[in-house]
């Protein structure tokens, strides 16, 4: 729900939208934009733990590395599903250098999530971003904002560091304020670099199409939501998707291939095998990182979730660590089953090795 809107608000909306504005021209001296489409199935990448609760530094690479031979357009991190909440500041920032280093010489465009509690945080991530030449940057807006100014103050200053294309996600941000699409649209009229959205704010169909009847200035409306809604966003006409699917992320490119085919009969057969595997994690906690270590990609099923009761003061996250029984593995091997002819060949999986794999091994 939009909280209400001031005045002053939507005049800073329309001043924003008035050609000639003073920071486009900054934005446009700045680096050029990506020589990569922003169009496609970007992957936002999960972050693997170790044993111990420790950031896997050598699986979030081989993540990427998964991901360049899957075929997908993207990779995005750190975002919601990469559980950027429960990442302190450093491990954001080295994430950031490990895929820098592992993306070069790749594919899929490189997209580093910049977002912060306020202007001055995210200032921080996107300088260090901005250094290490990604393809785009992402932000959430200002979870600490309290007006629609803030959110134009923010994002307006983001604009001054990049001249990438840069991503708004529409959700993340203060509570009930939700970045209206003329907000996003005057946006994108100031600041070259922008007109990139990646939507999942309701009303969602709505949203969307307002979004692409702007075009120009809007250049790519992604959807989210782990991808259970997008056969549907395709055939409205979305330039792809940004969500936590690199599990799957040969079945997410093989869907955007059948739909930039034209193949649409084949893409409703493989988008309902999809689902029945995406909805596993709802009825089984810990299914997707049973498949990425099934694949050969992180080493456990250790994760971060919220502090619980009682946990000692300071304490940002407590680990857990998925143990799953005979029953529940026989039901997500069922289901992976019928993805089985539209998958790449898997290295072996860290069970069967008995041992991690490294940077740097060729899938």
């Amino acid at each position: 729900m939009n909280a209400a809107y001031t005045r002053r608000e939507y005049l800073s909306l329309l001043a924003a939208a008035l050609p000639g504005a003073r920071l486009g021209a900054v934005a446009s001296t700045m680096a050029p934009a990506s020589a990569k489409a922003m169009r496609g199935a970007f992957m936002i990448l999960s972050t693997p733990y170790t044993s111990a609760g420790a950031v896997d530094w050598d699986d979030l690479a081989r993540e990427v590395t998964f991901c360049d031979r899957c075929g997908v357009q993207g990779v995005v991190w750190p975002q919601g599903s990469s559980g950027v909440a429960r990442l302190s500041k450093n491990e954001r920032m080295q994430g950031m250098e490990v895929l820098a280093d592992t993306s070069r010489g790749k594919s899929p465009a490189l997209v580093l999530g910049v977002q912060g509690k306020d202007t001055a945080e995210m200032l921080e991530y996107a300088r260090r971003a901005e250094a290490l030449a990604p393809d785009a940057l992402i932000a959430m807006p200002p979870s600490g904002a309290r007006s629609l100014d803030e959110y134009g103050e923010y994002f307006r200053a983001l604009g001054k560091v990049t001249g990438r294309p840069v991503i708004i996600q529409t959700t993340g941000g203060a509570p009930k304020l939700t970045p209206p699409v003329d907000f996003i649209v005057a946006l994108a009229r100031e600041l070259p670099n922008f007109g990139y959205v990646k939507e999942e704010s309701e009303p969602l169909i709505e949203r969307m199409r307002a979004e692409m009847q702007r075009r120009p200035p809007m250049k790519s409306v992604f959807g989210a939501t782990f991808g259970l809604n997008w056969l549907y966003e395709m055939r409205l006409g979305l330039d792809g998707v940004i969500t936590g699917n690199a599990m799957y992320a040969d079945v997410m490119a093989r869907l955007w291939d059948l739909h930039e085919r034209r193949k649409p009969e084949e893409l409703r057969d493989l988008f309902g095998k999809f689902l029945l595997v995406r909805n596993l994690n709802d009825h089984i906690p810990g299914a997707d990182l049973y498949i990425m270590h099934k694949r050969g990609v992180f080493k456990t099923l250790v994760t971060r979730t919220a502090v619980a009761p009682g946990a000692a003061a300071g304490s940002l996250w407590s680990l857990k660590t998925f143990s799953l029984s005979p029953d529940e593995i026989a039901e997500i091997e069922y289901r992976f089953d019928a993805l089985k002819p539209y998958l790449v060949s898997d290295p072996p999986s860290h069970a069967a090795q008995g041992l991690p794999n490294h940077v740097g091994r060729a899938f």
